[in-house]
């Protein structure tokens, strides 16, 4: 109750907004976050921050119009500016903005037990620097971000959802003769392991050191979760957009139904994983969120869509609009992206492991096409690491990489909104000396 009584401005501003135009929908952000820094192996001192952003859209005769502030104090002005930009905009249909469901109200992503002050994220920094002593590196930098924050949506149809969450974020990097480590952690719970992300970061630098040149050939890769990412977020899930289906963006607008990739691998966005970072009853229009199979088994079922996309091309919302923010406005994204499928030991035969590519976003996300240069890898057999690989690129397409895989590894990782296994990929054209 005391929330709703200091945002009280809120009602007035829908009450303010009804007034003028058909609909209007606000959304609010406000909370605190820590950060303390290393660099090198000194602490610096953690700093505060106080986070808040509004966002308001407004719709009428089918023109949307939407404008933000990082003070909700010109809550008017903002309001103003948002049905200024309205009555540019060109008309489309709409059907409406969401009205309210009943849905659980627990909080999937709030951990009542993590602390946001400057001891807890200095005490993550000495834990990653104790990690990082196994390994004979020099630490060049550190970070450890703890937050919490209040997230409201409220519009004319009587939506009215309010969600806390909290965040817990640490990085380390480490260098030895020309080679660096880096590794970090995420989470909305104080469930991470800062020790071994420092130990993580210092291996990799260490053993990366005096690297073996390899001849350009076929070989088969194991990419990390974290490699794996890099290439599916510049490519593959751009292709999954529904609006870049619908301007003819994507390579994969007419398979609908058909086969696009091994059969055992499924792609689907599931809200309500426990700890998912991006797990939301609701997404960032209000919508209640539901499980989206975009590939079951192979076949490709589904497209991500907002509102506005949807209404524009007769389509129904996946409710995947997202937000960078308070004062961020919407996008099609997704929640909480899981790859799976059948587990197998992607490492026990001769493998080169790719821990990071460099130049992901250089692939083209129309025809998939890429070439990125291959961080920390390693020789790998029998789960175990074996002789580092000094420079090489790894070239391929990421449609066509996913058609005849080796394996995905029981190992899932969380990075951002993705929570992904390693996969082994065949006969893979690296360019080596």
């Amino acid at each position: 109750m005391r929330w709703w009584v200091a945002v009280a401005w809120i009602d007035q501003l829908l009450r303010e907004g009804a007034r003028r135009v058909d609909e209007v929908e606000v959304f609010f952000a406000k909370g605190i976050a820590v950060s303390a820094d290393l660099k090198r192996k000194n602490i610096n001192i953690a700093t505060r921050s106080d986070e808040c952003g509004l966002g308001i859209r407004t719709i009428d005769k089918g023109r949307i119009g939407s404008s933000s502030t990082h003070n909700p104090k010109k809550w008017k002005e903002c309001l103003n500016a948002a049905i200024a930009s309205g009555k540019l905009a060109t008309p489309q249909r709409w059907d409406g903005l969401p009205e309210p469901v009943a849905r659980d109200h627990e909080e999937i992503c709030h951990d009542p037990l993590l602390t946001v002050d400057p001891e807890t994220a200095t005490g993550l920094l000495g834990q990653m620097l104790e990690g990082a002593s196994q390994h004979p590196v020099q630490v060049t930098s550190g970070s450890a971000t703890l937050s919490v924050g209040t997230d409201i949506i409220v519009n004319s149809c009587s939506v009215r959802y309010t969600s806390r969450h909290t965040g817990v974020s640490i990085s380390l990097e480490s260098i030895k003769d020309q080679s660096t480590g880096t590794e970090f952690a995420q989470s909305c719970f104080m469930d991470i392991d800062p020790f071994a992300v420092g130990e993580r970061a210092a291996f990799l630098a260490s053993h990366s050191s005096g690297g073996q040149e390899i001849p350009s050939g076929d070989y088969d890769v194991l990419l990390s979760p974290l490699a794996y990412t890099e290439l599916l977020g510049a490519a593959f899930i751009p292709a999954l957009n529904g609006r870049n289906v619908h301007v003819g963006r994507s390579l994969l607008a007419k398979k609908s139904g058909e086969s696009i990739m091994d059969s055992r691998l499924s792609m689907y966005d599931d809200p309500f994983r426990q700890k998912g970072l991006g797990s939301t009853f609701w997404d960032a229009e209000g919508m209640p969120t539901k499980r989206i199979d975009f590939v079951r088994d192979g076949v490709l079922l589904s497209f991500a869509y907002d509102l506005r996309t949807a209404y524009r091309y007769g389509k129904e919302s996946t409710a995947s609009a997202i937000r960078g923010g308070g004062s961020a406005g919407t996008a099609i994204g997704h929640h909480n992206f899981i790859i799976d499928g059948p587990r197998t030991g992607v490492a026990d035969e001769r493998v080169i492991y790719v821990n990071g590519v460099v130049g992901a976003h250089t692939a083209n996300p129309m025809s998939g096409d890429f070439s990125v240069e291959l961080s920390n890898a390693f020789w790998m057999e029998d789960g175990e690491f074996q002789a580092p690989i000094r420079s090489a690129m790894l070239a391929g397409n990421v449609f066509a990489m996913h058609k005849d895989i080796g394996g995905i590894s029981d190992e899932m990782r969380q990075i951002g909104s993705m929570i992904l296994p390693s996969i082994r990929l065949q006969g893979q054209r690296v360019i080596g000396k």
